[in-house]
């Protein structure tokens, strides 16, 4: 039986890519990725995050990416279908990978309402949960790949823009979203213009 679990990282971000990442596994070696140490990623450093993708793809019969750009992000939200495109990729996701059960992240408060919608995409089955990377481990497998791809996409933009980590809460990049702003009256292509923080930035610059 091949079990796939799907995760996102950057949903609360300024900039950067939501990344979406999926993980194929026969249900028998799911006990592997609890040997090597896999837990959500939020409880993991940086470093062990590194270490742990390369040997989860080892692991896994087969994974999956996709990456919403800001620009695709801020069309979305505009639209108030954030949710969508998010069930949008995870259904890429599954449908790409072809599992007999998968379980997802839900970020719709409605977790079921999540699940019924990937399923209509994918016609597959489909188990949705809140705070899935923390119940399950090949969410929580998934969760480490995506997030160490979403940091792989920061550093990139890191060598261009002294952005930090992309968060609201990090002064770097409030600070670099301020800065940029102020010396060209509008926003890089990295940065979420939709987002709130963003809006902020702009409103206060601007008076």
């Amino acid at each position: 039986m091949l079990v796939c679990g799907v995760d996102e990282a950057g949903r609360g971000s300024m900039l950067g890519p939501l990344v979406i990442a999926g993980v194929l596994i026969e249900k028998s070696k799911i006990p592997e990725l609890e040997k090597i140490g896999v837990k959500d990623s939020k409880k993991l450093s940086p470093k062990m995050r590194q270490e742990l993708y390369k040997k989860i793809l080892r692991i896994v019969d087969d994974y999956k990416i996709f990456k919403a750009t800001p620009r695709q992000i801020d069309l979305a939200v505009n639209q108030h279908k954030l949710n969508y495109l998010e069930s949008m990729n995870m259904a890429k996701v599954i449908s790409h990978l072809k599992p007999s059960l998968s379980y997802v992240d839900s970020c719709d408060v409605n977790a079921t309402r999540f699940g019924n919608e990937i399923n209509k995409m994918t016609r597959r089955k489909i188990k949705s949960y809140h705070h899935a990377d923390s119940k399950f481990i090949v969410v929580s497998a998934a969760s480490i790949i995506a997030k160490v791809t979403r940091d792989n996409a920061i550093a990139t933009i890191n060598k261009k823009y002294p952005v930090g980590s992309g968060y609201p809460s990090d002064p770097t990049t409030v600070s670099f979203v301020k800065s940029w702003f102020s010396e060209h009256g509008k926003l890089p292509e990295c940065v979420r213009k939709s987002w709130a923080p963003s809006k902020l930035i702009m409103s206060q610059t601007l008076t």
